[in-house]
């Protein structure tokens, strides 16, 4: 069967399409990595670990040398696999064990974490 004008043209019009996306996601997991090795920087290291988060895209868990830690976001997995790639810091397939321990976190993330079952604010207002 012999392509059509129309055929071509809706070809042509995927191909510039797929491309800004292609382009857009290259400057997005571009930034990502830029932001992931900055925090690297100003925390004497980082390592960090993915998470996908459904329709909103992968998280990217950042925990530092200091135990600071921190996330962002991309909109897709394969943005944020290509970001961590990029930035050079070791990743982890999971989120537990000697990874987890490096976390130090302060009054204000129990509280938030805990809420009311280590004296937060209630519920019941």
């Amino acid at each position: 069967m012999a392509e059509t004008a129309a055929d071509a043209a809706d070809t042509g019009q995927t191909s510039r399409t797929d491309a800004r996306k292609a382009a857009r996601a290259e400057r997005r997991a571009a930034k990502l990595a830029r932001e992931i090795g900055a925090f690297a920087k100003q925390h004497g290291g980082a390592e960090g670990q993915l998470a996908y988060i459904g329709q909103a895209g992968a998280r990217i868990v950042l925990v530092g040398e200091d135990g600071a830690w921190g996330d962002l976001v991309a909109p897709t997995y394969t943005v944020a696999e290509k970001a961590a790639t990029r930035s050079g810091i070791t990743m982890h397939d999971e989120f537990d064990g000697e990874f987890a321990l490096k976390v130090r976190t302060g009054p204000y993330e129990w509280s938030r974490m805990a809420g009311m079952q280590i004296g937060g604010a209630s519920n019941d207002r």
